[in-house]
């Protein structure tokens, strides 16, 4: 396992001259200076001012960082043992390599929720269908079939789609998660990871003490992976076992993801079968007691609501609900005051992993179903971008001194986005990968002058060979049910 510290004193310094930076908040600045070092925004000063002395002679510590998973939540020991272990790095740099960002933006990165990452392997192949199909006609049995190298090219395809867009960390829920683990590091992009448990097919125990080596293995290496458990779902996990799963979450000290109320139907089969709602479930298992995120929950009831503790969040994945033909689910009539976040489920279902065209879409959605053009405002469409930085435990998502250097300089002069009156409109309802100039990772340029440091022609090239191998395997026999 390598040292985080290590490669963060060993990060290149990079000097951002003359942007405006759009923080957590949606604020817009002046224009600024940026000077990230050792992996960090080491310094932040008005565009023009002299960053005096000598770099070479510079010596920097990290900030303090931030309250954890969420502002005033308890954190796990894992989450308080990460903190203390990315703050106080002292760290030198040379003299940094100067980007003129004059006229261009920079926001944190964005944050992918939750997705599936390796299943881009599968992106068109299930079209045109109901949930029912979509699950148990097509993916499910394609899935049965599925091989490793199947799962990690998905996964690069994915990993490089995400950088594209300025996506600098993931929250992914799958199996064969050793692979997303390894390209994560490889592709230097930020990955929380919960490895999928199914409990309708059989061997729970096994991979629950599988998942356990899984996490007690690849947990915070790097400073760049963190790992939870990942219990699908309470409608193919039972009460017990999601208990297990809380239980075995909160002695690794780590939280868990799974997928809640994704689907109307899945309330009255829930009330049928344990006499309570599926989030009562997941709440009455212990589960929202820990660092949780909750795919979809796109249907939680008013009475729910309550359930929620304050280091759970929602992650809202709005193409695949449109996509499928399902139902408005309340959060587009009333939000509120959830914990809102923006995800893009996996390729498969939303056939894109742009977080932002995943919030342009729940803002519109939200606007036409309630008809009021003031709901889901820009800022608050915003926060909800940016809150999926609160729910890992990175510390990123801050434009402050000592905060990682997670950035994206956006470049809105371009004919799609000009002119740019409001930098968060053009942003959300109209920027697409062009727009992501630069994308940095812990200081790291992952995309530079709108290209990619991944080969993506040979990511592209071996996913169309592994695609041939899936349609020549067809379609297997699975024990999972929709």
């Amino acid at each position: 396992m390598s040292d985080p510290r290590s490669r963060t004193a060993n990060a290149s310094s990079v000097l951002i001259k003359g942007a405006r930076t759009i923080d957590a908040e949606g604020a817009v600045s002046q224009p600024v200076d940026l000077l990230l070092a050792g992996g960090l925004i080491a310094e932040i000063r008005p565009a023009g001012d002299a960053f005096s002395g000598d770099f070479s002679r510079r010596t920097y510590k990290a900030a303090s960082n931030h309250n954890g998973p969420s502002a005033g939540g308890q954190k796990t020991a894992a989450y308080r043992e990460r903190d203390s272990r990315q703050g106080n790095l002292p760290f030198s740099t040379p003299e940094p390599r100067v980007i003129d960002a004059s006229g261009r933006f920079v926001s944190p990165g964005l944050v992918n929720l939750h997705t599936h990452s390796p299943m881009s392997i599968f992106r068109g192949i299930a079209e045109d269908v109901t949930p029912d199909d979509w699950f148990n006609k097509e993916i499910w049995p394609y899935e049965s079939k599925m091989e490793p190298d199947d799962a990690e090219i998905g996964c690069r395809l994915a990993v490089a789609e995400m950088l594209d867009y300025g996506v600098t960390a993931f929250a992914d829920h799958y199996f064969m998660a050793e692979r997303i683990c390894k390209i994560a590091l490889e592709t230097g992009i930020r990955a929380d990871i919960a490895p999928t448990l199914f409990g309708m097919s059989g061997g729970f125990e096994d991979q629950l003490a599988a998942s356990e080596d899984l996490i007690r293995s690849w947990n915070g290496r790097e400073g760049r992976l963190s790992l939870r458990l990942g219990p699908h779902s309470p409608y193919t996990c039972n009460p017990e076992q999601l208990a297990l799963c809380a239980k075995s979450a909160e002695k690794l000290g780590v939280g868990a993801h799974l997928h809640v109320e994704d689907d109307v139907n899945q309330i009255a089969a829930s009330r049928e079968q344990y006499g309570r709602t599926p989030m009562q479930v997941v709440a009455d298992s212990g589960l929202t007691d820990l660092p949780l995120i909750i795919a979809h929950a796109y249907w939680i009831l008013p009475e729910e609501r309550s359930l929620l503790s304050r280091e759970n969040w929602i992650a809202v994945c709005m193409m695949t609900y449109m996509k499928l033909g399902m139902p408005p689910g309340p959060i587009l009539e009333n939000p509120g005051d959830l914990p809102l976040c923006i995800g893009t489920d996996g390729a498969a279902s939303s056939n894109c992993l742009n977080p932002l065209e995943q919030a342009r879409l729940l803002a519109l959605a939200g606007k036409s179903r309630q008809a009021n053009g003031e709901a889901f405002a820009l800022k608050d469409i915003w926060k909800m971008l940016m809150r999926g930085h609160e729910s890992l435990p990175f510390g990123t998502g801050r434009l402050e001194v000592g905060a990682p250097a997670d950035l994206v300089i956006w470049n809105l002069d371009m004919p799609h986005t000009a002119p740019s009156y409001n930098p968060l409109a053009a942003l959300i309802y109209s920027a697409d990968a062009r727009n992501a100039e630069f994308v940095f990772v812990a200081g790291e340029p992952l995309k530079e002058s709108g290209k990619l440091r991944m080969d993506t022609a040979a990511v592209v090239a071996e996913a169309r060979k592994r695609a041939q191998g899936i349609l020549k395997r067809g379609r297997g026999e699975t024990k999972l049910v929709f």
